[in-house]
């Protein structure tokens, strides 16, 4: 039931989007998906980029390569059979004509077109079979008494099942409530009518704005935006590393015996830097205020070894441990290396996921709550309401980004007590860019791990063309027929037109054929969990040869007999993931390769990559690349909670306005605590806003 007027509260934070006319459930759920709770929520959702629809253009005055507002009749209509079926329809003016092709249509809309008299689209321009073509365009019938727009086209960031046309009807109904109720401008001494002048202007520029300042986003209006939101973000660190502060933690007495035989049981001797880091986490674990240190540590570097002696020390204590990683595919494999490290020390070890149910799950919760389990491995099975610890001191978090501020704290929460807190030590092994790390993971002390296990070779990565398919085929061959493994990855498990992905299950059918010879396994996220351990385990033990899989081998995976990787599509994959898949192989005394594959043409953007691929093994300086070409909101993936995930501000366009937040932030605590606090709330995301109350 809809608020009445006079009902509707004020603040537009508490305005529930579905206030607004034309959203309803089924909207409101999808906008959730992108962070719009909240009528204030739509205002912040700001755009992407913006198209010039002010003006009309004649059909012989366009270019290949640039988008246009058009306007003519359509003169032909038809369905067109080739590789791929399409809907083809003319626009004609006075000046020519261009064909409309559209991929995805249906019977109605070809009827549609047939019937509009006059015809409006917008898209970029093509060179087609026929000559110039727009795909897809947006078009609408042109009335008589419609009128070009005055104002920019604004594209949102979306998600599926909502368009632009929504979004901007959204924005919309959003801003009329913007004009009644204007927001307070929280980081300046400006009018409170400032910010929200900002707001209308960047959802409706008029049609004389600059164009290019807009969608470089170095216009004044978006800078101040800018650092309004990295502000926000300061605070917010500054607030956490506050809290932290204020609480109390286990004090360890310093590393003893039981840790000394632990490091002596490794059948390998620890690099200088994780001698380095195991001190560093030692040295925080016997103070009394919380451990939060972060250990970044490139593909290979040897960071479960550091969980093991970490575990090992709160152990010595009488202090459970409880590591959280992302997925079973990863917790099964920590549990399989550090129960054969950890057990014979006395510490038992157990694995709690979705998948462990019925009698077990009760037994192993209660072994947990009543201490006899000395580190639980899980995933975010670990932090549900049922779970508890009896004595926890200390909590492991694997590759932290993909986990949301909540679901950490919810852990972490585990074992505090009043005004306490376990240790906290985070890993990564997708480097985090200097960029990121310097200015917003400043709540968390960083250890590097910049040094590979002796004998570990460089992998050599090579770049080719899917064309040289039958000779990698038999590459693979020769090295499995040598005694070696190797993975083949696959990007998607079915067919997508959209995509043109190679399909895993349609490659491993391929594979087989022709190399009979060779025992080949399939593994994909649709598999049931045993089915895809078992596999799993079969490839560990050398029973298969080759592993064609998903990239739910990302991480986790520690074959040392594997030496080759071939990566289909990779043009299509970032390159933290990238970096990720090729550090499944080179863990052995072989030499390894990487071998990416890629679909012609191929794309600026996608050459960029992969020639930083080839060029180098550095972690570190991958992920800066990365930085540099998706910005932070896409280097950790789109799918992954925990990333820095930024509306308007760049960091590595924005590094003088990031700069400058900090000195904002620290002024704005001083000042209105209260108010920092409700510009965290501003522009934070709904799920990984903290209680700042």
């Amino acid at each position: 039931m809809r608020l009445t007027e006079k009902e509707l509260p004020r603040d537009l934070s508490k305005l529930p989007v579905e206030s607004l006319k034309g959203v309803g459930p089924s909207l409101r759920n999808k906008l959730l998906k992108i962070g719009i709770k909240t009528v204030e929520d739509a205002v912040f959702h700001l755009p992407l980029r913006y198209e010039d629809r002010t003006k009309i253009s004649s059909i012989d005055s366009v270019t290949p390569g640039r988008a246009y507002l058009l306007e003519g009749k359509i003169t032909q209509i038809k369905v067109m059979y080739g590789r791929r079926r399409s809907l083809l329809a003319f626009l004609e003016d006075p000046t020519g004509k261009i064909g409309l092709r559209f991929y995805y249509f249906s019977k109605r809309q070809q009827e549609n077109l047939k019937h509009i008299k006059k015809l409006r689209c917008y898209g970029e321009v093509r060179q087609g079979s026929t000559g110039p073509e727009i795909y897809h365009p947006e078009y609408s019938e042109a009335k008589i008494q419609s009128k070009e727009s005055k104002n920019l086209t604004p594209i949102y960031p979306s998600t599926e099942g909502i368009t632009q046309n929504t979004h901007r009807k959204i924005t919309k109904e959003a801003l009329s409530q913007l004009r009644m109720f204007p927001l307070e401008d929280l980081t300046s001494t400006n009018t409170s009518s400032s910010l929200t002048e900002s707001l209308f202007y960047l959802h409706q520029p008029p049609a004389d704005a600059n164009t290019d300042l807009l969608n470089e986003g170095k216009h004044p209006t978006q800078q101040a935006l800018s650092l309004d939101e990295l502000t926000a973000h300061q605070v917010r660190i500054k607030l956490l590393r506050e809290e932290l502060k204020s609480l109390r933690s286990p004090q360890l007495s310093a590393p003893s015996d039981l840790y000394k035989r632990a490091i002596g049981s490794f059948k390998f001797q620890l690099t200088n830097a994780q001698k380095l880091v195991s001190a560093e986490i030692s040295k925080d674990m016997v103070k009394g205020s919380p451990m939060h240190r972060l250990v970044q540590g490139d593909v290979g570097s040897g960071k479960t070894v550091l969980a093991a002696l970490a575990a090992v020390h709160a152990h010595e204590n009488e202090l459970q441990t409880a590591l959280m990683a992302p997925t079973e595919l990863l917790a099964e494999q920590h549990l399989a290396t550090l129960e054969t490290w950890l057990r014979p020390l006395g510490v038992d070890v157990c694995l709690l996921t979705s998948n462990v149910r019925g009698a077990d799950r009760k037994r192993l919760i209660k072994r947990i709550s009543n201490g006899e389990i000395g580190l639980a491995i899980g995933t975010h099975a670990l932090f549900q309401r049922q779970v508890s610890f009896k004595n926890l001191g200390l909590v492991i978090i694997d590759e932290q980004h993909r986990f949301g501020v909540n679901q950490r704290l919810a852990l972490r929460k585990k074992g505090a007590g009043e005004n306490s807190s376990p240790h906290q030590v985070i890993m990564t092994a997708t480097p985090i860019p200097r960029t990121l790390s310097m200015g917003f993971h400043t709540e968390m002390d960083v250890s590097i791990l910049d040094e590979l296990p002796p004998g570990r070779l460089p992998i050599k990565t090579s770049v080719l063309s899917s064309d040289k398919r039958d000779d990698i085929i038999a590459q693979v061959n020769f090295a499995c027929q040598a005694g070696r493994q190797a993975y083949w990855v696959c990007t998607l498990i079915n067919e997508s037109e959209t995509l043109e992905c190679e399909a895993a299950e349609k490659v491993a059918s391929e594979l087989r054929e022709k190399l009979p010879k060779i025992s080949i396994g399939l593994v994909h996220g649709q598999l049931p969990s045993q089915e895809k351990n078992k596999r799993m385990q079969e490839f560990k033990k050398g029973a298969l040869d080759l592993l064609v899989c998903t990239t739910v081998i990302e991480v986790g995976v520690d074959v040392p007999n594997a030496s080759l990787m071939i990566i289909e599509n990779s043009e299509r994959l970032g390159l933290a993931q990238l970096h990720q898949l090729r550090g499944r192989v080179g863990r052995g005394n072989e030499a390894s390769h990487c071998l990416l594959l890629y679909k012609k043409p191929i794309g600026a953007i996608g050459r960029q990559r992969l020639d930083v691929m080839r060029n180098s093994n550095d972690g570190f300086f991958i992920a800066e690349k990365d930085l540099e070409m998706r910005g932070p909101g896409e280097v950790f993936g789109t799918l992954q909670s925990g990333e820095l995930r930024l509306k308007i501000a760049d960091l590595q366009r924005d590094k003088k306005i990031a700069a400058k937040s900090r000195e904002v932030a620290r002024q704005l605590l001083t000042q209105n605590k209260e108010k920092a606090k409700r510009l965290v709330n501003r522009w934070i995301s709904n799920e990984d806003k903290i209680n700042l109350a």
